[in-house]
């Protein structure tokens, strides 16, 4: 048996959603004595590393490594079809590279599983070249898995084409306990034109079948909260939901630097007052939708912390309706970055307005809040629906003849969220049923020990 710590590799998809959650499970297998090298693209390291606090260190078994992703330093990361075909291209032989040199150090560095995230597909074709463990692990939810397994079937039923493009608007839905969901809502036909669909389309069929020879799949879930969908994928093993930043500390892993002086701002207020309003990575708005987000939270009159990235809209600065910021400016915290984690496990946080990217998702119900549910993209719109008709701890931002959603909606379904105790309520059910499951702490102890006990 291997003497000293062992090292795994684990590297996760290049966005912010999928590192995040990685890095969570990173920083728990570090806390139970695993070493840990982070690979992410040469592009994301140097913003992790750029956007880590003064004050804080990342886990000293937790090392941070880095491979370029394909793509020019000048070119559109957000265009994932483009991002996707830059990987396969560039990626597997760099991993094989970084996996050699690795191991042709002491007997004691050397890799003895590789973890990636479950897209990446090539990462455990390398792993199976150097004879360690796979295991994959799933950032966002088992239903969407699901729904991905369930993508061939569709197809030879004439649902979809065989890239994936819906030939018929049907509803889908694989079990009374899991979210419904419109072929036209379906996670890759969400995600940019027509071509970025076939290639993340064709990518995930291919990750799928890579994953049968796979030893282990990990999720960021909890059979509390997907029941059905894991009694679906057997082979899932849940250890989430993953907040291992606000336990034990650290919050490496984000692309821009957290803006800690919000949390004394929401020291200062009422609690259960003010409202949360935070988009992720990926989402844009457009000048007429980011003015109607903004009067909707005026026309609230009640506190809120809004996170406005630099990109989230052109000329962010400059954005904003006229005397928006002055008539705010007692009541209205604006950061380009946020500790989404210690935000919303703070008491003045009331409810949050967000885009339901799964990692925001399990942070919510990880601190017991309820959501207005805003989907941008891909998995998000499955995931707004596991929200408000699931778990009932949300409601739906419901769009204008427009295509938007305007002020009043947002200060209608505000106005609801905090005014009927129920939501509040289910929120706090549903936060002790996740974090008391247990079947997931269990999950991780045994996946560290099988870690641990693996042989070179």
């Amino acid at each position: 048996m291997k003497m000293g710590r062992p090292h795994v590799l684990a590297i996760p998809y290049p966005a912010q959603g999928h590192v995040l959650p990685l890095m969570e499970l990173a920083q728990c297998m570090a806390n139970s004595g695993i070493r840990v090298t982070f690979v992410n693209t040469e592009f994301n390291h140097r913003r992790i590393v750029k956007a880590l606090p003064d004050n804080e260190s990342i886990s000293e078994l937790i090392e941070l490594a880095s491979i370029p992703d394909g793509m020019e330093l000048w070119e559109d990361r957000n265009d994932l079809g483009k991002l996707t075909e830059a990987m396969l291209r560039v990626m597997p032989e760099k991993l094989e590279a970084l996996v050699e040199e690795i191991n042709s150090g002491a007997e004691e560095d050397k890799i003895v599983c590789v973890i990636a995230d479950y897209g990446l597909s090539f990462a455990f074709e390398v792993a199976e070249k150097f004879g360690v463990k796979k295991t994959a692990f799933l950032p966002a939810s088992v239903a969407l898995l699901a729904l991905a397994l369930d993508a061939p079937r569709l197809v030879d039923e004439g649902i979809l084409d065989c890239d994936g493009t819906p030939l018929k608007d049907e509803t889908i839905r694989l079990s009374l306990d899991m979210p419904e969901i419109r072929t036209v809502d379906l996670a890759w036909t969400r995600i940019g034109d027509a071509a970025a669909q076939k290639i993340c389309f064709n990518s995930m069929l291919k990750s799928i079948e890579s994953a049968k020879h796979i030893d282990r799949i990990l999720c960021n879930s909890s059979r509390a909260l997907e029941p059905a969908a894991l009694k679906i994928v057997s082979a899932c093993s849940p250890v989430g939901p993953l907040l291992a930043s606000a336990r034990l500390g650290c919050s490496a892993g984000h692309f821009w630097q957290e803006d800690a002086a919000c949390l004394e701002w929401l020291d200062e207020q009422p609690s259960n007052s003010t409202v949360y309003a935070a988009f992720g990575s990926f989402t844009v708005f457009d000048r007429i939708q980011f003015r109607e987000l903004a009067l909707g939270l005026e026309l609230t009159n009640r506190p809120f912390l809004w996170v406005v990235r630099n990109d989230i809209i052109d000329d962010s600065d400059n954005a904003f309706p006229d005397g928006f910021l002055d008539r705010v400016k007692l009541r209205g915290k604006i950061v380009k970055w946020a500790p989404q984690q210690k935000v919303l496990g703070h008491t003045a946080i009331a409810c949050f307005i967000s885009h339901c990217g799964w990692n925001s998702t399990m942070e919510g119900v990880g601190n017991g809040v309820p959501f207005l549910c805003w989907p941008y993209f891909a998995d998000q719109f499955l995931n707004a629906t596991y929200i408000a008709d699931c778990w009932g701890v949300g409601l739906a931002a419901v769009k204008d003849g427009s295509g938007g959603v305007g002020r009043e909606e947002i200060k209608r379904k505000i106005e609801r969220l905090m005014g009927d105790e129920r939501y509040k309520v289910r929120a706090l059910e549903l936060q002790a049923m996740a974090g008391e499951d247990g079947t997931s702490g269990k999950n991780l102890e045994e996946f560290v020990e099988w870690i641990k006990e693996i042989k070179l």
